[in-house]
């Protein structure tokens, strides 16, 4: 068995821009187009490598910040990129047959599998993967934290040798991480991580904040919003149900309402939404303080909602005519 340390650059499309509006026959957050990895073995010593460029076919024009991150260009890859499927088979070949893949990060598997359903490609062999942040976290610090790969090196004294924000140059820099940390104890005890992970949503301080919580298996959003309105209402100081006032939609599949307990006042809910693998949501919910920042914000929103937009008719101009 080998490890297959994996990491990929994509592209969005720029906000409002043709390519954005364009629907797809499966949805993607981005379409890739650079992928790198480096092979790391059972006694994690660092081996052989694999980069690929691949020619976009939906989002064919490079997003400005993308460009400016990863230094890739549109010519760059219309000369050397090659289609996606091609891509993936020369990367199926070269990873071999007993592998799993670890990546910096939950994005690029998903986003991977999401590329391989709208070419209408096969997802199965590319199941096995775990987050190497929660491996590292696990063994070094004990955080729930996701951090950033710089700070991870720094952490283990590496010394950065290949470019950022390039897919091989972060595959490579990652699997010297990796040939530092028990491999095989932090897939095996991989849930109790992701678990800590989940309840410490990233381990971030958010001021006003008084509970996190984790939700799983709801079949359709409409489920999870009743829930959480009524049995999953609980006040986090006094344990009474709450009341739910109307929810209000948020970019990100995010949407939040204010919520009121008989005994302790008011608060704020703020959900966020997501698909897993199996198809199954997942629901992060967060409370705050019935006077904090993200209650004031509701408040403004549920305000320009109840606020009737004014349409203003532009007057025709009188043309007279020539005398």
């Amino acid at each position: 068995m080998q490890y297959i340390i994996l990491d990929m650059e994509w592209n969005q499309p720029w906000p409002g821009s043709y390519a954005a509006k364009k629907k797809l026959e499966s949805p993607i957050r981005g379409e890739i187009i650079q992928i790198g990895a480096v092979r790391v073995s059972e006694d994690r010593q660092v081996q052989d490598e694999f980069q690929i460029l691949i020619r976009p076919k939906y989002y064919k024009k490079l997003n400005k910040k993308i460009s400016s991150l990863t230094g890739l260009k549109d010519a760059i890859l219309k000369e050397k990129g090659v289609p996606f499927p091609d891509a993936v088979t020369a990367f199926r070949r070269w990873c071999g047959e007993d592998f799993i893949f670890l990546t910096w990060g939950f994005d690029d598997i998903r986003i991977l599998k999401e590329n391989l359903v709208l070419f209408h490609l096969p997802t199965d062999w590319c199941s096995r993967w775990y987050n190497a942040q929660m491996i590292f976290n696990a063994q070094t610090d004990g955080s729930s934290a996701q951090k950033a790969l710089k700070t991870a090196m720094e952490m283990m004294n590496i010394e950065p040798s290949r470019p950022a924000h390039d897919a091989l140059g972060d595959a490579y820099h990652t699997a010297l991480i990796c040939s530092q940390l028990n491999l095989k104890d932090g897939v095996e005890n991989y849930g109790k991580s992701l678990e800590k992970h989940e309840n410490g949503f990233h381990g971030a301080t958010l001021p006003d904040c008084l509970e996190r919580k984790v939700y799983k298996e709801f079949t359709t959003k409409a489920e999870a919003i009743e829930a959480i309105s009524t049995t999953e209402n609980i006040c986090p100081k006094c344990q009474r149900q709450m009341k739910a006032q109307k929810w209000l939609a948020q970019p990100g599949h995010r949407c939040m309402a204010r919520m009121s307990c008989p005994k302790c006042g008011g608060f704020l809910v703020r959900l966020r939404i997501q698909t897993e693998e199996d198809g199954t949501l997942r629901v992060s919910k967060l409370v705050y303080t019935g006077d904090s920042e993200a209650s004031k914000s509701y408040d403004r929103m549920l305000q320009m909602k109840k606020t009737p937009r004014r349409h203003k008719r532009k007057a025709k101009e009188k043309v007279t005519p020539a005398e």
